[in-house]
């Protein structure tokens, strides 16, 4: 095969070998460069389809389930940095606790797992830590059960993270970010041909941040976090059939701790909005890597085959303080540390084949989707740290902390293992009757297997917690215009719960957990298919749900919760709505309670409003200039499951410019954001736990000051 290089061929070809050589071969090939400047449309605002909803070329007017679609275009503008800032655009989604440098969300006021929340390209992704933004066309929202599809899943629903793909043009993007706390970000996005034929294509990014909060600890120092980015992605078209696909990603992100703040039992904020109270010391540190391979059929113009696999490593280093009240502490201030070293590490495999064809039978146009996925998982930890019973290590009201104790998890073996393992099976039909009757019919079969390990890796319970389960799902779609959906729909979905291995060697296992949900919705096409209006009502409900509880020897412990019900109606728009005016904006109303449990009974989950929306507009005012207004609503909602602390509703407001200009062949954007306009004070989210022995609710986290955003990117 005969190469071409070309700087995008450099760029790309450098994040896999030797810079030198690199570097020696761009040199020799100078004179052989061939650019191409490629642009987008704002119309990107508006998006016609989500491949994770049904795994097929269906459209969203075919899917009879809601989707929301938040494409790059909107991601840029906003300057995101994290999938938290990325889903602040959709209003079925609600934020949580943001401690251990991760995010946590609820979806239709249902908590998303770490484990089995989220997809990457639709595999099952691990989530234990702050996702990269930087490398993502777009983001998925799946709402409701998906399990007929993707197996053990969360009832509100999955996102779906779906990854930059190669061009064939050359494209180059060099840009860099600020903000007046002193954060920055630097990224270099490059795409391209890699051989003259353009049959072998590449891109990679690569993202180096520094992040400074305004939250800060006693001696006025801020919390940093580092984090690099680095991703590759190389297709090959093998033959004019066939294409094969491979992809590397790793991030380490390493974050001081900031476990929130705390309020009293009467919901009052005890010290500063700014007081960090972890120790400088303690910190997180996450290594993560994606590596994998896609390859793709097309056996003939009706039938495609694809087959994928991605293998995720992530280690964790989590050096805790572990701040911890104490009957003092609503008195003066006071309380103790409680530090411990431990260090995690979780492997995932996963896999899919699918099967999609298009054919006729009695009439009727199938879309037909045959598959098996599965996954294997395995963890294994070290710890060394303060015991239960030992008194902790107190801070006074001057709010100084105490030196590290030297803890070190290297000092013992590995003390806690697990393997699991599941497959399954699935079948999907999109039928199409007539022009204006569809309809959808789907099955799934799943088998999960988990075993616990001693500390040398020997089995300790073969097949401790084996099951299998159905998940069906039915839709019917009616079109009473070409532009125009109305459909209802049926799905079933489980959830797998693990072992729950307690602190004294004892084990919980739990049945799985069953989530159905009815909905009904439309959606239309308006403005010559410019802008996209959808609306649906739905109920879910959850039963044999689990929440943390301590026993008596205060070990954290799972107990049975009984149900959940949840039943709302939300509306979207997105795309244009004239030749200058686009807008993505969402709006939810959720009705959510606990049932069947005598403590919980007609309660409502933790950070779940009744009310919430959020509307991202960009409106051009030359065809280089252009202006951004932004809000982000959630009403009053309770901050723990047991419904004694409620918090205030907030609105928050956003505002962007940019400037585009054209220097040679060179592409300069300037952008600049304002982020809370008004510096409005509010909480983002909790840990949705309950007001401790002490009268102090922790895991209180409040939103960003107002902030002032830099970028400029260099295109070419």
């Amino acid at each position: 095969m005969n190469f071409k290089l070309t700087t995008v061929s450099a760029a790309v070809l450098s994040a896999l070998v030797s810079g030198a050589v690199v570097a020696e071969e761009v040199l020799q090939k100078q004179t052989d460069e061939t650019m191409t400047v490629t642009g987008r449309t704002f119309d990107d605002y508006k998006v016609d389809h989500a491949v994770g909803a049904l795994r097929t070329d269906a459209t969203l007017l075919e899917t009879p389930q809601s989707v929301t679609v938040i494409p790059e275009i909107v991601l840029d503008e906003q300057l995101a940095s994290t999938l938290g800032d990325a889903l602040q655009n959709d209003a079925s989604v609600s934020p949580g606790t943001k401690k251990w440098n991760r995010e946590v969300f609820s979806l239709r006021g249902f908590e998303l797992s770490s484990s089995n929340g989220y997809l990457r390209n639709g595999h099952a992704q691990f989530s234990h830590y702050m996702q990269p933004i930087e490398t993502l066309e777009r983001v998925e929202v799946l709402k409701g059960p998906s399990g007929m599809l993707y197996g053990s899943s969360d009832a509100g629903g999955l996102i779906n993270m779906v990854t930059k793909k190669p061009t064939h043009e050359s494209q180059v993007s060099v840009g860099a970010d600020m903000d007046d706390n002193g954060s920055m970000r630097y990224q270099i996005d490059a795409s391209g041909a890699l051989n003259e034929s353009g049959s072998v294509r590449g891109r990679t990014v690569l993202v180096k941040q520094d992040t400074k909060s305004y939250r800060e600890f006693i001696n006025g120092d801020a919390q940093e976090r580092d984090r690099y980015l680095g991703y590759a992605v190389i297709e090959a078209d093998l033959t004019d059939d066939l294409l094969l696909s491979v992809h590397y990603e790793r991030t380490h992100d390493d974050a001081q701790l900031d476990t929130g703040a705390w309020l009293d039992a009467d919901g009052n904020r005890i010290g500063s909005r700014k007081l960090i109270r972890d120790a400088p010391w303690a910190f997180i540190d996450n290594n993560v890597q994606n590596a994998g391979a896609d390859l793709t059929y097309h056996v003939n113009t009706d039938w495609t085959l694809t087959a994928s696999y991605n293998y995720q490593n992530m280690t964790r280093h989590r050096r805790d303080s572990m701040p911890t009240p104490t009957d003092n502490t609503t008195v003066d201030g006071s309380y103790e540390l409680r530090p411990f070293d431990r260090f995690d590490t979780w492997q995932h495999h996963t896999f899919h084949f699918d099967a999609n064809g298009h054919f006729d039978a009695l009439g009727v146009q199938h879309n037909t989707l045959f598959g098996v996925n599965g996954q294997f998982s395995s963890y294994k930890r070290q710890f060394d740290g303060m015991g239960r019973n030992e008194p902790g290590l107190p801070v006074g009201s001057d709010g100084m902390w105490p030196d590290y104790p030297g803890y070190d998890y290297r000092k013992n073996e590995v003390d806690n293992r697990s393997e699991s393992s599941y497959y399954g099976f699935y079948a999907q039909d999109l039928m199409t009757f007539n022009d204006s009757w569809q309809g959808l019919i789907g099955l799934r079969y799943d088998r999960n297997q988990q075993d616990t390990l001693n500390a040398d890796g020997s089995v300790a319970l073969k097949n401790a917690n084996d099951g299998d389960a159905w998940s069906p799902k039915v839709g019917v779609i009616y079109h009473p215009a070409y532009n125009g959906t109305i459909y209802a729909s049926y799905a079933r979905s489980f959830e797998y719960n693990p072992i729950n291995v307690l602190d004294d060697g004892s084990q919980q296992v739990f049945e799985p957990t069953y989530s159905t949900q009815y909905e009904l919705g439309t959606k239309w096409e308006l403005l010559d298919n410019r802008l996209l209006l959808t609306g649906a009502i739905f109920d879910i409900e959850k039963d044999g749900i689990l929440v943390s509880d301590r026993d008596s020897s205060n070990q954290s412990i799972l107990v049975p919760g009984g149900s959940q019900r949840h039943r709302g109606a939300e509306v979207g728009a997105q795309g244009s709505i004239g030749d200058k005016w686009f807008v993505m904006a969402s709006a939810m109303y959720l009705d959510a309670e606990y049932k069947n449990n005598e403590e919980l009974t007609g309660k409502t989950p933790g950070n779940v409003p009744e009310w919430s929306g959020s509307a991202w507009t960009r409106y051009s005012v030359t065809n280089n200039t252009a202006l951004n207004l932004g809000m982000v609503y959630q009403g009053e909602r309770w901050a723990d499951r047991l419904n004694t602390i409620k918090l205030d509703s907030y609105a928050r407001f956003d505002a962007g410019a940019s400037h585009t200009l054209k220097s040679g062949d060179v592409i300069w954007d300037f952008r600049f954001n304002i982020e809370n306009l008004f510096d409005k004070e509010y909480v983002v989210g909790t840990g949705n736990g309950t007001v401790g022995d002490h009268g102090v609710l922790t895991d209180v986290h409040y939103g960003d000051e107002r902030r002032f955003k830099l970028s400029v990117n260099a295109s070419f």
